[in-house]
């Protein structure tokens, strides 16, 4: 099994990937003591908004200052939307890298993938290989994929040298059962190894990690305390207990938890992530939890307003986020009057929002 830790590339959605360079040196010994196999340390981008910290770029210069531990490997992660749209497949590659693995920090490569853009990026494989990186990819919301589409997602990577095949529980939606489900579905023409990113909407992030792992899925995500955008995910600190356990291992806690009680911890109480009634209806519904996030950290937003939102977004259909889609869906119960989260709307099962 892999426990691969992405707290400083999925975290920096709450921090603008601004993780300050004592802490990045504290984490890296705390995933060593902890038997993280692999760290992500941010993304690799060809955009320069956004991001204000290192971890938004993770340059070989910045790698280059940190103290990497030789037990660990470091990743990075790249969207398939920036090679999409790049003029030249290539020329983008060349960009994002400009040395071979051999010279540089970076062991792995993820291409985080939209079902749509899985095909056209596939063939970055080929160049990330010959220049002897590892290969991941991630796929993202496939928990909403029929057997067909996900059978043919796993064909189509199995013409290609990928080192792990992600799927990624994107909304948050997904219980164990459908997650054994998508196991096999992706072993019908899948035979290399699987990886699996959970989010901790409905509070299963482990669980279905763990069920995962039953099912023979061997690369597995975490971030500390989950810290992750939306709800966030799996947490580290639970997840190397469960794989320690499993392996017969020991595992040293402290250091970890020592930067969880330092930073972790004051940071999540300040910036909100973690389950909670919003993002668990978000799960439930299928709603990108982006829209949860901006919604809490913006005070124009009552409780109210939140829930009214959401039983909006449950109707019109709110999988792919985007501020227009938050700023009409506004504009929408603004017009119709405050919503009212009533306990007399829960009619066979369903939670439904009254506006009036």
């Amino acid at each position: 099994m892999i426990v691969l830790d992405c707290t400083l590339r999925d975290g920096g959605y709450y921090n603008s990937w601004n993780f300050p360079q004592h802490v990045v040196e504290q984490y890296l010994q705390a995933m060593e003591a902890a038997n993280v196999n692999i760290v992500e340390l941010g993304m690799r981008s060809l955009k320069n908004e956004g991001f204000k910290g290192a971890a938004g770029f993770t340059t070989e210069d910045y790698l280059d200052t940190l103290p990497i531990p030789t037990s660990l490997k470091v990743g990075v992660m790249v969207n398939a939307s920036e090679l999409a749209s790049a003029p030249s497949l290539e020329e983008a590659l060349d960009s994002l890298f400009p040395k071979d693995a051999d010279k540089s920090k970076v062991d792995l490569v993820r291409i985080a993938c939209h079902v749509h853009e899985f095909e056209q990026a596939l063939p970055a494989c080929v160049w990330l290989k010959e220049r002897g990186f590892l290969v991941g990819f991630n796929l993202m919301q496939v928990a909403e994929r029929s057997q067909t589409e996900v059978e043919a997602l796993a064909l189509a990577a199995s013409k290609y040298d990928i080192d792990a095949l992600y799927f990624a529980d994107s909304m948050g939606s997904m219980g164990p059962e459908q997650c054994k489900t998508i196991i096999t579905w992706f072993k019908k023409h899948w035979n290399g190894a699987i990886g699996i990113h959970t989010h901790d909407n409905m509070g299963k992030a482990l669980q279905n990690t763990l069920t995962a792992i039953e099912e023979g899925v061997t690369w597995l995500d975490a971030t500390v305390t989950g810290m992750g955008r939306g709800p966030g995910n799996a947490r580290t600190e639970e997840l190397v207990i469960e794989v320690a356990a499993l392996q017969g291992k020991n595992v040293n806690l402290v250091p970890l938890m020592a930067i969880i009680r330092s930073y972790f911890q004051p940071l999540k109480n300040k910036c909100g992530w973690g389950s909670n009634p919003f993002y668990f209806l978000s799960g439930k519904y299928g709603i990108h939890p982006t829209f949860i996030q901006e919604m809490l950290s913006d005070p124009r937003y009552s409780e109210e307003d939140i829930l009214a939102a959401i039983e909006h977004l449950r109707v019109e259909g709110g999988s792919k986020f985007s501020f227009n889609t938050l700023d009409a869906t506004r504009n929408f119960f603004k017009e119709k009057g405050k919503g009212a989260w009533s306990p007399k709307s829960q009619i066979l099962g369903k939670s439904v929002l009254i506006l009036g």
